[in-house]
């Protein structure tokens, strides 16, 4: 592919699709799939179902999507947060809310905005790049296969990211508002615990990002099949809100307790770093060994996840579809 390798012609890419390399310095645009059968081959899909598109949209659509969402719902998750990591009712974390002051409400509201919009560039920008590398350079493997093993390892790729959760969950805990007044005094007092504190938490996240990213877009992908190819531009950003809300609310739902682990262990500044099996048994306990317990704030979780998901799947589409139009 050269400069105008958006120019090439289907028959050209069923001439050599085993040896072209999928990118090039000297191109912004590679080989992208749509509209495919899930259970075709790789190769099948990579010669006979080609376009051509700028290779930034789907990294910058993420990032998009997700500053439209944390603005609307950060306050909700903060609420969630206080649930999870206290374990009470929804009053008394709004009481808790409004002790603290509305000035206060966007309070950490930096860390899940840089997290959430990097996080979400690189689910949505990693999982179409691993997706195109994988089938190019293992052409038989059928695409389901492809799919999940591109959605795991974008979801594990998000992992770098865990600073910026673990920045967020100390900055809500209302134990350390005295200690730590903002994003970059945490940042640079965790320096002094060692690297490995930042990534305080990291086997929950692991545990929740790969398989519930790999479900989403499997799911997420036969979904869009329902979509009428005639559907206006309002018919398919409501339908991606759909898809997404119950997605995201599904998935968000079936992890709750991983997020619950994840908080506990987060929520802790210095001193030993306990294991995710040895986290759950801890809350376990101090829930009185009740199963139901560890979904305190379930409810409101899933609420916020179902507008959260919704927001972000409508957005994402919208900005996607916007800026290959205008790099067209």
């Amino acid at each position: 592919m050269g400069n105008d390798s958006h120019n090439v012609q289907l028959s050209e890419c069923q001439q050599d699709s085993l040896t072209r390399a999928p990118f090039t310095n000297g191109s912004l645009y590679f080989p992208v799939l749509q509209n495919h059968d899930t259970y075709g081959s790789g190769n099948q899909l990579l010669t006979k179902d080609i376009t051509y598109k700028p290779d930034w949209v789907e990294f910058t659509a993420g990032a998009g999507a997700a500053f439209i969402n944390i603005i609307l719902t950060f306050p909700i998750n903060k609420i969630i947060f206080r649930q999870q990591l206290h374990s009470i009712k929804v009053h008394k974390a709004l009481r808790q809310l409004k002790r603290e002051g509305t000035r206060h409400l966007y309070r950490g509201v930096l860390p899940p905005l840089l997290q959430r919009m990097s996080a979400l560039s690189l689910m949505f920008g990693l999982y179409d790049q691993y997706s195109r590398i994988i089938i190019r350079y293992c052409s038989d493997c059928p695409l389901i296969v492809a799919k999940v093993t591109a959605a795991l390892l974008s979801g594990t790729t998000e992992a770098i990211l865990v600073p910026f959760e673990r920045v967020q969950t100390v900055l809500q805990d209302h134990r350390h508002m005295k200690n730590y007044t903002n994003t970059f005094q945490v940042f640079h007092r965790l320096r002094i615990y060692g690297f490995r504190e930042y990534y305080r938490g990291l086997t929950p996240i692991l545990l929740r990002n790969g398989p519930s990213n790999a479900v989403f877009f499997t799911m997420r992908d036969q979904l869009q099949m329902f979509t009428p190819k005639d559907a206006s531009k309002v018919q398919k950003v409501a339908h991606d809100f759909v898809s997404g809300a119950f997605l995201g609310a599904s998935l968000s739902t079936i992890w709750f307790p991983v997020n619950v682990i994840k908080t506990k262990m987060q929520s802790k500044v210095g001193g030993e770093f306990e294991s995710a099996w040895r986290t759950f048994y801890i809350v376990y306990n101090e829930r009185g060994r009740r199963w139901r317990a560890m979904f305190r704030g379930v409810h409101l979780n899933f609420s916020r996840a179902l507008v959260s998901w919704g927001i972000i799947n409508a957005s994402y589409g919208l900005l996607v579809s916007t800026l290959r139009e205008k790099s067209s």
